[in-house]
């Protein structure tokens, strides 16, 4: 009954997107209206989210985390790739396609891992989390995608260079976790019910759901997407804080949500391979397809060497952008440097979120009470470095980790394991 009721909630949660999409609500405000769409996006992101865990009974454990991480931020992909198709068109939203990349990315590493902490701390009294084995893949792709990330500021730019190398990072990560050995999935609330039913139904269902979703992802993310910037100049709110920290926020809602029951349930290092999956996800597939939806948008403009003008183009990034990228691959490069010690400890979450809020909270505050754009921007750079600082403290406590990890791997063979058809 649970699992019918909440399922019934996500599916009724687009019904007033989808009578404003039909021209049904007439005269509805420009900020009820995004609130709609973006309701619509939650409920169809839970149930994509529901499928795609229940999905993990038929694929190997770590691909099916990938999967699954891959799949609920799904709702981010769509919106942000909306800005990068519009900017294509207008320059003028070249900002926000950047803006939400980053904002989700921060939210990811700020939040969501200090969150798992903290609930197992919680629930369990665990004040350490150890990384399970699935866990090593990710995490050293996170670090390849990382380092090579820091390029996108010193270029000022995402070009379709960038979308070439950051899908080959993510395809030879994909690669590798299909080999990984097949385990029955840890699953919570209404997945693990639609896991539950035999397997044509199970497969009925999570089919039925995912289009469910992406029709209702396709049909409100531009909408949203406009609706937010429309409401930012209507309410005064800086348009770019909006598309940087509500939409993702709203986005990703699900994905912390079923991370947060896993680790509440005592399966933290479950929950921590979740995030850890999203955040690879994000820094690689999200951050290479805006190239290509930036083309695609460039390739609809009345130019006369519209497809080769389109495979040179690139999305800029103005002077906020390349210092809020700047920070993100800073935010990025510590989150590595912690968890290289194959554990994340009640402190560092701690030291996570406090960074995380401190930054959110200073730039709030200079950009919308104060108006110091040029304070701003210097507060971007500051935490930047703080960051960088970290990183080379936390890098060169787990050095020993680091290099045992490297011998293990370096002196035998990896095993694979395949699972019988």
């Amino acid at each position: 009954m649970r699992t019918v009721v909440a399922i019934g909630l996500a599916l009724l949660a687009a019904v007033p997107a989808g009578l404003v999409h039909a021209g049904l609500l007439q005269g509805v405000p420009v900020a009820v209206t995004t609130l709609f769409y973006g309701v619509a996006i939650i409920g169809a992101a839970f149930a994509m989210a529901w499928s795609a865990e229940a999905a993990e009974h038929d694929i190997p454990r770590a691909l099916a985390l990938t999967v699954v991480a891959l799949l609920a931020v799904f709702p981010e992909y769509a919106v942000d790739i909306v800005f990068a198709y519009k900017a294509g068109q207008d320059p003028a939203f070249a900002p926000y396609a950047a803006a939400n990349m980053t904002g989700s990315n921060r939210l990811l590493l700020g939040l969501g891992w200090p969150t798992i902490a903290v609930l197992a701390w919680i629930s369990r009294g665990q004040r350490s989390l150890r990384l399970s084995r699935d866990a090593l893949l990710p995490l050293f792709f996170l670090a390849v995608a990382t380092i090579y990330s820091f390029t996108l500021p010193l270029k000022a730019s995402i070009g379709l260079i960038d979308t070439l190398i950051l899908f080959i990072l993510f395809g030879a990560y994909a690669l590798l976790a299909a080999h990984e050995q097949h385990e029955e999935p840890d699953l919570v609330g209404p997945a693990a019910s639609i896991g539950a039913l035999p397997k044509r139904q199970r497969r009925m269902a999570i089919l039925g759901l995912f289009a469910f979703a992406g029709a209702t992802i396709g049909l409100s993310a531009s909408p949203f997407a406009d609706g937010l910037v429309h409401t930012g100049a209507a309410l005064g709110i800086d348009e770019f804080l909006l598309v940087q920290w509500l939409a993702p926020l709203a986005s990703e809602a699900p994905e912390f949500l079923v991370a947060a029951l896993l680790a509440w349930r005592g399966k933290a290092s479950a929950a921590l391979g979740l995030m850890l999956s999203a955040k690879l996800n994000q820094w690689t597939l999200l951050v290479g397809s805006l190239p290509l939806a930036y083309s695609v948008g460039v390739m609809t403009l009345p130019v006369t060497n519209g497809p080769l003008h389109a495979l040179t183009s690139v999305l800029p990034l103005d002077a906020r952008q390349v210092n809020e990228v700047w920070l993100t691959a800073a935010q990025s490069l510590f989150g590595v440097a912690v968890l290289a010690s194959l554990s994340l400890e009640l402190s560092e979450a701690f030291l996570l979120a406090a960074l995380f809020l401190a930054q959110f909270v200073a730039g709030g505050i200079l950009r919308t009470a104060l108006h110091d754009a040029a304070g701003a921007d210097h507060e971007l750079v500051i935490f930047s470095w703080v960051y960088l600082l970290l990183s080379l403290v936390f890098a060169l406590r787990a050095r020993k980790t680091i290099g045992e990890q490297l011998q293990r791997h370096l002196r035998r063979p990896r095993r694979v394991h395949r699972t019988a058809p």
